[in-house]
């Protein structure tokens, strides 16, 4: 995945080394995703069958990505780090996406000084 712009700072400097490391060292060039994202095309071990290069079911190009299962950039450990599918990655993630998502329109709703008179619902 892409890193935004106001997180790049919160990489090491060996990022693409390590990010490296993690996918064709250590996962071989394959999702290690055992459906902690919630998808279901699994191998028979239980391992997602994506491979980077390889084609998606819908025909677009698996690319593989490092996630933090921590959703923390700073930390690093071997342990805290898992090669996904963007498929795989972007599940995983979307918990902690919308979390984001609702956190910066707090902000902006608060920097344009919008004050409702009854409370806004949660938003998903």
């Amino acid at each position: 995945m892409p890193i935004r712009p106001e997180n790049v700072l919160r990489y090491p400097r060996e990022w693409a080394a390590i990010s490296w490391a993690i996918r064709w060292l250590r996962a071989l060039g394959q999702c290690e995703c055992h459906g902690a994202c919630g998808r279901v095309h699994l191998s028979p071990t239980g391992r997602c069958t994506a491979h980077n290069g390889g084609s998606t079911i819908h025909g677009a190009a698996v690319v593989l990505t490092v996630a933090h299962l921590d959703h923390t950039p700073e930390n690093c450990h071997p342990a805290n780090l898992r090669a996904m599918c963007q498929g795989c990655h972007l599940r995983y993630d979307r918990d902690h996406h919308a979390q984001t998502a609702r956190r910066t329109r707090q902000l902006t709703r608060q920097r344009a000084g919008i004050r409702t008179l009854f409370a806004l619902p949660e938003e998903d």
